[in-house]
């Protein structure tokens, strides 16, 4: 997005830990620091104007100031902008950026539990898991360098350099949140635990619950011995038992009638509740009141986010009552209607889509202007639409959409059809989708070979269509990824212009920086949460609502789309 004039300093750490801190307009000499001296030279430039800094890793230096005390406006994270430019097709010569390979490497804190994916969806490309240490260098000379190449590289493209600057602010956002945690009532969690699975047990021992339930599922096995927490053993009894199944995925096994069954569906989601946010996760994540995960920005491809550890994107619908504001502050909830859907709108230009979004639920318009005949048939065939399903529902409503959207249709389709060939398809902003691995072009010479055979061809098929639908959802998903991200960015600095309370409870676990101001606790794709004092609270949803605006027309000005928000100040979330 846009940023103002700034005076931009690049920081950089010897192998000794000493700090150097450089300005990068040459207007000034370069300084010395210690690790003690940093926070206050920071607040110093901070307090004195407008200031960018320049450096490698946002989740390495950051956390240390937030620690003192000291908030960051503005940064450039070098490492997150070096994933996006050395890959973008925008980039007229991306050889220098390609050749940095140090800059590569993502950076983990070293005492960040493992890594947990993002929500999982069929094209959120796993990432490579990051190393235990970081490989990106810390020192000022290098820092500079790289500057220098991406400056040069994003020069000339307005729409890479909001990108640069939205995916930085993300950074800083995200160990903003860590730092504040979110509220969580740990009596609620436990109350809702205790009423799923019963009791709390002792170590190594599972719940009533779960132990009830799977007595049931051996009893309509009629074998006392099945292993239930085995797929390869489970599957085994089940075919003892006559179900033939080939797996204990829950789609697969609701396609049986059997008396074991049920009871098996209700253990295996009882499991899930227990091993991902049990009470074991409650005694490692939550302190204090605070839940603190950490989220990993530009965590899979598409720009969405992932986390190192506490999954916070994968909190369950169920444990919602959990998040709870302080006494006398309140939690504003807030999550865009469609939002890919709309983005595609939006970004293909096509006004027959927009204009059955504008004022009303997409899938409603869509209905009204006889695309399709009911609301579920219009959710169906543009989920279908986005995500390249050619059969069942979506796959025979997709020709209705093509006759009633062109535009759009035309967007998927083309990005469908370049990555079929194996190329990339880029965002709004220019993120640009990754390549297929080299496997998948040998798969694809293999078949055009003579001599080979059906099953060549049909596995040279099958993976051109995946990597088909892989970027098809790319330029979607990514593109809204990127209204997201402006969304929050415009967000966190409208709240920081509301001014701290004096005369009104704090939030003392929110820590020095978050106790007497309205502040962000949690992203998930399209949807935030911030906690406010509640005589704060109505300024900050209108703060949330006017980021929303931003975010559309900076990323799309002059596109006839709206952005609706599900917007709620609550004291508790909803399980909704």
């Amino acid at each position: 997005m846009p940023q103002r004039a700034a005076t931009a300093w690049v920081l950089g750490e010897s192998a000794a830990a000493e700090i150097t801190a450089l300005p990068l307009d040459g207007a000034g000499e370069q300084v010395e620091l210690s690790q003690a001296e940093l926070p206050g030279f920071v607040a110093e430039r901070e307090a004195a104007g407008t200031v960018r800094w320049v450096w490698s890793d946002t989740a390495h230096w950051y956390p240390r100031l937030l620690a003192a005390g000291v908030r960051v406006a503005r940064c450039h994270d070098l490492r997150l902008c070096h994933a996006i430019l050395a890959r973008s097709e925008r980039v007229p010569d991306p050889a220098p950026l390609r050749a940095a390979t140090a800059w590569d490497v993502p950076f983990v804190p070293p005492e960040a539990p493992a890594t947990d994916p993002a929500v999982p969806t069929l094209f959120d490309l796993a990432a490579t898991p990051p190393p235990s240490a970081t490989a990106v260098p810390h020192d000022w000379e290098a820092a500079r360098a790289e500057w220098l190449r991406q400056r040069d590289a994003s020069a000339a493209d307005g729409g890479l350099r909001m990108l640069l600057a939205a995916e930085s602010a993300g950074a800083l956002i995200a160990a903003e949140m860590s730092d504040a945690g979110l509220p969580w009532d740990t009596l609620e969690h436990e109350r809702i635990l205790e009423a799923q699975l019963g009791p709390r047990p002792p170590l190594h021992v599972k719940p009533a619950r779960m132990l009830e339930l799977a007595e049931a599922v051996r009893l309509a096995l009629g074998d006392p011995s099945a292993s239930l927490d085995s797929p390869p053993k489970l599957v085994r009894a089940l075919r003892r038992a006559g179900i033939d199944v080939a797996s204990t995925s829950q789609w697969e096994l609701m396609e049986h009638e059997h008396p074991a069954i049920a009871p098996l569906l209700h253990y295996k989601k009882l499991a899930r509740l227990l091993s991902a946010n049990g009470w074991a996760w409650l005694d490692e994540w939550v302190r204090d009141g605070r839940y603190r995960p950490v989220y990993v920005p530009g965590g899979v491809p598409t720009g969405r986010w992932a986390s190192s550890g506490g999954g916070a994107l994968q909190i369950p619908r169920q444990l919602r009552p959990a998040l709870r504001a302080d006494p006398g502050w309140r939690l504003i909830t807030a999550d865009v209607s469609q939002l890919e859907p709309r983005v595609l709108a939006a970004h293909a230009g096509d006004h027959a889509l927009a204009a059955a979004a504008r004022g009303t639920d997409l899938y409603t318009g869509v209905v009204q202007s006889g695309a399709v005949a009911t609301r579920e048939e219009a959710k169906f065939a543009m989920l279908g639409a986005m995500y390249g399903a050619t059969t069942g529902e979506s796959g025979r409503l997709a020709p209705r959409l093509r006759r009633s959207y062109p535009t759009a249709m035309a967007l998927v389709d083309q990005a469908a059809a370049t990555g079929e060939r194996g190329g990339s398809v880029s965002t709004r902003l220019g993120r640009t989708s990754p390549r297929p691995e080299p496997e998948w072009f040998d798969t694809q010479a293999r078949a055009s070979l003579p001599g080979a055979t059906g099953a060549d061809e049909a596995h040279a098929r099958r993976s051109a269509h995946e990597f088909g639908r892989f970027t098809r959802n790319f330029v979607v998903q990514g593109t809204a990824a990127e209204w997201a991200l402006t969304w929050l960015a415009s967000l966190r600095g409208r709240l920081a212009e509301l001014p701290e309370i004096t005369d009104a409870p704090q939030a003392p676990a929110s820590g020095p920086l978050f106790a007497r101001r309205a502040h962000l606790v949690f992203f998930l794709h399209d949807e935030v949460i911030v906690h406010a004092p509640h005589e704060q609270a109505e300024r900050a949803a209108g703060a949330v609502r006017a980021a929303a605006d931003d975010a559309a027309r900076l990323l799309f000005p002059g596109a006839p789309i709206d952005f609706p928000l599900d917007l709620a100040i609550v004291t508790r979330a909803s399980a909704k």
